[in-house]
């Protein structure tokens, strides 16, 4: 099916910035694919989608700050994550529209 496999998480402060990686075992042309997280003693949502084509859509909360992007040839999705908030701190999961999961990534906003 092809597996998902995130990177990038950490620690970061309050009005900084985080990178995450979503990596692919196979191709993701055409594939919508997204970003969700799932903060402490919440449900998992959905915090930012891109399509084949590149169409986007984002939580309300992370528009502006938050940009999702990907790169067909790396079969790699982006989340760049700006001005991060408290309420950031989750672990943030990438997903196919092929149905799978990746494991993943810790991000702890704290100053």
């Amino acid at each position: 099916q092809g597996e998902l496999a995130e990177s990038g998480g950490g620690l970061v402060q309050p009005g900084g910035s985080l990178r995450l990686s979503c990596a692919a075992s196979r191709t993701i042309y055409g594939y919508y694919m997204t970003w969700h997280r799932q903060a402490p003693g919440k449900e998992r949502e959905l915090v930012a989608g891109i399509t084949g084509g590149g169409r986007t859509n984002y939580l309300d909360s992370v528009k502006g700050r938050f940009t999702i992007s990907r790169d067909n040839a790396k079969n790699t999705i982006y989340l760049q994550m700006n001005s991060v908030k408290y309420e950031g701190t989750a672990v943030y999961y990438c997903k196919s529209a092929w149905g799978s999961w990746g494991q993943g990534t810790q991000v702890t906003v704290s100053s």
